[in-house]
Formats: structure tokens, sequence, C-alpha cells
């Protein structure tokens, strides 16, 4: 519990060490008045600018926090508020105060003691490569977790998320697939006979069959062409960041900002044009076969 000479109310107490902290979760840059903590023995405390709100405090104030120790015995201890930080997400501003790692150790009287250890790579997605060597590491009583079980509805939440997007995808490259054979199609229909003609003249139907795969691929080449250009003309410009806080409320629910950072990855453009091509050529499949199939008199007979 924090306490202000308003009000009071419940918070999360972080005791950390401000140097790893702010390579790991929290940005310096986000301190709207006064510092972050200095060091672990650091006597000041930070809380978010909506808690300062709510408790009708202000920087250079006092507070006191209580909470219990290991024996379940009441620990309290006044701090002075150092600094006042915002966040993207203003749920948290309320939740989380920041105090250094020992002088939380001497008001929880833990010793050495601490509750957990985070550690980040670049690619929180893939942490499966390099977990069980953590894991490995430890010893009980200590308990390694990734982030999707240290936080499962987050980790539900994208897993959620990461299946809509594969469906939107699948409906995409479907609908590409579709345009692309009633193109072809229609193409095959208006070169009836030009088809016939070059069948007449002796050249034989797997040839046809090579040359409408060939136009295929030519289509496909374009369109990708096309298309990646437009993705980076679209997609670079807004790398910076989308405000989407007219709807925040609804994105704080989710524990998500109200700013969208487009990313455009190499590997993900690369993928996407090897569907394409292969997608393509089997959607190509089924118009050279019947361009191959024609009869060459009746192809030349036809208006």
């Amino acid at each position: 519990m924090i306490s202000s000479e308003r009000d009071t109310g419940g918070v999360i107490l972080l005791g950390v060490e401000p140097e790893s902290e702010s390579r790991l979760s929290f940005d310096t840059d986000n301190i709207v008045e006064g510092n972050f903590i200095d060091d672990e023995t650091d006597e000041g405390l930070v809380i978010g600018r909506k808690l300062a709100e709510s408790l009708e405090t202000r920087l250079g104030k006092r507070v006191v926090i209580m909470s219990q120790d290991p024996d379940n015995e009441i620990a309290d201890r006044g701090f002075r508020i150092k600094g006042i930080y915002k966040a993207d997400i203003e749920n948290l501003e309320e939740r989380f105060v920041y105090a250094g790692r020992r002088t939380v150790q001497d008001m929880l009287r833990l010793g050495d003691n601490v509750s957990e250890i985070a550690i980040s790579r670049n690619d929180y997605r893939h942490v499966a490569e390099w977990f069980p060597r953590i894991e490995a590491a430890i010893e009980p009583p200590a308990k390694a977790m990734p982030w999707y079980d240290a936080d499962s509805y987050l980790g539900s939440m994208l897993a959620v998320m990461d299946g809509f997007v594969l469906v939107w995808v699948v409906v995409i490259f479907l609908a590409l697939s579709f345009g692309l054979v009633n193109t072809l199609i229609m193409a095959i229909f208006e070169r009836t006979r030009e088809i016939g003609l070059m069948m007449a003249l002796g050249i034989r139907p797997p040839n046809i069959m090579i040359m409408i795969l060939f136009e295929s691929v030519f289509l496909i080449t374009i369109g990708i062409a096309l298309g990646n250009g437009l993705a980076l003309l679209t997609i670079i410009p807004v790398q910076d960041g989308i405000d989407i806080s007219i709807v925040s409320e609804g994105m704080a629910m989710m524990g998500t900002g109200s700013v969208l950072y487009p990313v455009l990855l190499v590997k993900d453009m690369i993928t996407a044009n090897i569907v394409v091509v292969l997608l393509g050529l089997l959607t190509s499949l089924l118009p050279a076969w019947r361009a191959s199939r024609y009869d060459p008199v009746i192809a030349l007979n036809k208006t």
C-alpha cells in the first residue's frame, strides 16, 4: 500500500538495479519530472503520473509504503518522490513504483534475496532456442519460466492474434489465386485462335503449356515487384508509429499501447514472395493444361 497526505492505493513495489532495469524494461526518457533511481541504495521513489494524480501528490513530497516481510509482519518505510514517469499504457502508471533494490531489501528484511531475475533477448517469440539452457543452469527452489507462462493472459492474446493474422493471410492468398486463374483463363479465351495457329504450325501441346506457365511467372514477377515497392513506400514512412489513441482505452484493456509500429521484415517478404510464386504456378496449371488440349481446327474457326 502507498499512502500520501490525501489518499491511499495499492501498487507493485519494484526494487531494481537502475542500470540493468533501464536496459531491460524501463525507458528513462519516460521520466517527465525529476530523475530515475541513481543506484541500488537510493532512498528515493519513482512513481507514475496517474498515481501521482490519484494520490494528489507531486515531486519531492513524502509518501509511505506498507507491505509484509517474509514472516508476514508489517514492514513500512517513508520515501520521498524522486521521479515521475509516463507510460504508453496509462494503467501501468498506477501499478508500478520503483525504488533501489538494496533499499527495498532492507525494508522487507530480505537480506540479499531477490524475487525475480528477468532475462531478455532481441526476439521474444523464439525463447525455446535458449530457455532450456537457463532452466538447466538454475537450482531449486528457483524456477525458470518463459514469459508466456509467467504472463499467460498476454501469451494467449498473442496466440489468438497470430491465429487471426494467419486466417487473414490465407484469405488473401486464396483471393489472389482465384484472381490469377480468372485472368489467365480470360487471356487464353481471347487468344484461342492464336494458340490454334501455333499448334497448326507444329508447336507441341507440352510447349504450349510451358509457354502459358512462363507467361504466368512473368505476370507474377511484375506483381511481386510492384507489391514489394508499394510495401516499402507505405510502411517505411510510418515506422516511427501510428497513433491510435482514439481507441486507447480498448487497447489498454488488452495490455497494449496506443501507438502501432509497423515493421517490414525481410524474411516475411521472402516467405510471402515464395508463397505467391508457388501458388501462382499451381493455379496456372489448369489454364495451361486447357490451352494445350485445344483442337487446332476448332480453335482456328472459333470467333
